[in-house]
C-alpha cells in the first residue's frame, strides 16, 4: 500500500467538514432516552470502528442523537454529556457576551447547571470573544450542519465532568483573558491570559472529544493537564499545526500521575510538527491512529509516562529536511538522516533514566523510515493501566478504502 494512497485519506477527511444545507427541525423538549441500542438495518455500512459502528448506520440519527452517549470507548467511555437533560438549540452565532450571555447563544447553553444536549439550527462560524467556559454534563453536538468555532479564544473544560464535544471544526484559536468570564449562571470570575488552545482540559474527568476537525491554533489543539483523567480523544482530524497535543502540565506536577487518556482512530494529517501527543507522568493508550508526515516527531514525553502504542500506522515524510538532526537525543542513540522519529524523550543526553520508562510499540506499522524506540518492560502486565480497548490490526487501517475522521457531513434521513 503506497504512502500516497494514505495521504489521500486526509482529503477524504477534510471533505466531511463541508456545509449541510437542509433545515433542521428545532427540538424544544428532551426525547426519552433508552440505553438499549437500536437495531441497525444495514450491517454493510459498518467498518470495524466501534464508535462509528454504534451509531452511524442509523438513518434516523437526528431523532436518536442521544444514542451517541452510549458509543464512547476507552478511558472516557463513561462520559455521558447532556444525555439525561433537555435539548438546547443554538440559534444565535453573533452575540457572544462573556459576562451576561443571552439565550440562544452557545455560551448561554454551556454554562447552565442542568444537563443539556446542545445542537444548532443552521451552519455557523462562532467567533468567541473570550474562552468558552463549560459546565458539567454538557454535549456540544454539531451534526447536521457546518459548525465552526474560529478566530477567537476557544473551549475550556475546567474542574468539571461529563463533557462530550462532537462534530465541530475548531480552528485559528487565539489567546484571550485578563477579563471577567461567566462559567455558571451564578458565578463570573476573572480569567488570566489563556494559551490559545483549541480545547483546554484542566482538572476534569469523563471527557470525550470525537469527530472534530482541529487546525492552526496559537498553542495546542487539545491540551489535557492538571490532573485530568478518564479522557477519550477519538476520530478527530488534525492538520496544519506545530504542537498538537500536550498531556500533563509539567514534569514537577505529580497530580498528573492519575491521568489516563485514550487516543484512538484519529488522523494526524498534513502540516503537523510534533506532540501527537507529548506526555508526562500518566498512562496513555495510543491506538489505531494514522500518522502522516510529521516534521519532528509523533509521540514524545518526559517524567516517566507509560505509553502503549498499538495498531497505529506511521507514515514518515519523503522530505529529508523534516528528519531530525544529529543533535537530538531520543533513546539509545542520536538520530540520523536515515530514519524519521516516531518517539522523542525530553531528557539530557547523559541521563539514562528513560530506559526504565514503559514505552512499547505493539502491532504498529512503520513505513518510509518511521522508527519507534521502545523502552522499559516488555510484558503486557506493565501496560494494564495504559490499556483501555482492544486494538484492531493496523493492516485494517491500510485496507479500508474510505476511513473517516474529523467533522462529518450528516444529512437528515440518511446514514451519517
Amino acid at each position: 500500500m503506497s504512502a500516497s494512497f494514505l495521504i489521500s485519506i486526509a482529503i477524504i477527511s477534510l471533505a466531511t467538514s463541508i456545509s449541510c444545507k437542509h433545515t433542521l427541525t428545532q427540538i424544544s423538549e428532551a426525547t426519552e432516552w433508552s440505553s438499549t441500542k437500536r437495531k441497525l438495518d444495514q450491517e454493510s455500512c459498518r467498518n470495524g470502528n466501534p464508535i462509528d459502528d454504534c451509531w452511524r448506520c442509523d438513518s434516523e440519527w437526528e431523532s436518536n442523537r442521544k444514542m451517541l452517549a452510549d458509543c464512547a470507548i476507552g478511558f472516557g467511555r463513561n462520559a455521558i454529556g447532556g444525555r439525561d437533560g433537555e435539548f438546547y438549540v443554538v440559534t444565535d452565532s453573533e452575540n457572544d457576551d462573556p459576562i451576561n450571555p443571552i439565550p440562544g447563544t452557545l455560551r448561554y447553553g454551556v454554562i447552565q447547571e442542568e444537563p443539556l444536549w446542545i445542537i444548532f439550527d443552521k451552519d455557523m462560524v462562532i467567533e468567541l470573544n473570550e474562552e468558552l467556559m463549560m459546565n458539567s454534563y454538557k454535549t456540544i453536538d454539531g451534526r447536521g450542519y457546518n459548525i465552526q468555532i474560529a478566530g477567537g479564544p476557544c473551549i475550556t473544560i475546567q474542574n468539571v465532568s461529563n463533557i462530550i464535544i462532537h462534530n465541530i471544526y475548531i480552528r485559528d484559536c487565539v489567546p484571550g483573558g485578563n477579563t471577567v468570564v461567566r462559567d455558571t449562571p451564578n458565578h463570573a470570575g476573572f480569567r488570566g491570559i489563556s494559551d490559545g488552545d483549541g480545547i483546554s482540559i484542566f482538572g476534569s474527568r469523563e471527557v470525550w472529544i470525537d469527530h472534530c476537525t482541529l487546525a492552526n491554533c496559537r498553542d495546542g489543539l487539545i491540551d489535557v493537564v492538571y490532573g485530568s483523567t478518564s479522557i477519550t480523544i477519538s476520530n478527530n482530524y488534525m492538520f496544519h499545526h506545530n504542537e498538537a497535543m500536550l498531556m500533563g502540565h509539567s514534569d514537577d506536577f505529580l497530580a498528573d500521575k492519575i491521568m489516563q487518556v485514550t487516543i484512538a482512530f484519529n488522523y494526524f494529517g498534513e502540516g503537523l510538527t510534533q506532540r501527537m501527543p507529548r506526555c508526562r507522568h500518566g498512562y496513555f493508550h495510543i491506538v489505531n491512529n494514522i500518522y502522516t508526515g510529521w516534521e519532528m516527531y509523533a509521540i514524545g514525553g518526559s517524567a516517566n509516562p507509560t505509553i502503549n502504542s498499538q495498531g497505529n500506522v506511521f507514515i514518515a515524510s519523503d522530505n529529508k529536511g523534516t528528519k531530525e538532526a544529529s543533535f537530538c537525543w531520543v533513546g539509545p542513540r542520536y538520530t540520523n538522516f536515515d530514519q524519521h522519529l516516531v518517539t522523542k524523550r525530553e531528557i539530557l543526553p547523559e541521563d539514562e533514566q528513560w530506559k526504565s520508562w514503559n514505552w512499547r510499540s505493539d502491532g504498529d506499522i512503520m513505513l518510509n523510515g518511521a522508527f519507534f524506540t521502545p523502552s522499559g518492560e516488555k510484558g503486557p502486565e506493565s501496560y494494564i493501566k495504559a490499556s483501555s480497548m482492544v486494538a484492531r490490526p493496523a493492516s485494517i487501517l491500510l485496507s479500508n478504502s474510505s476511513p473517516s475522521a474529523g467533522a462529518l457531513y450528516c444529512q437528515r434521513g440518511k446514514q451519517c
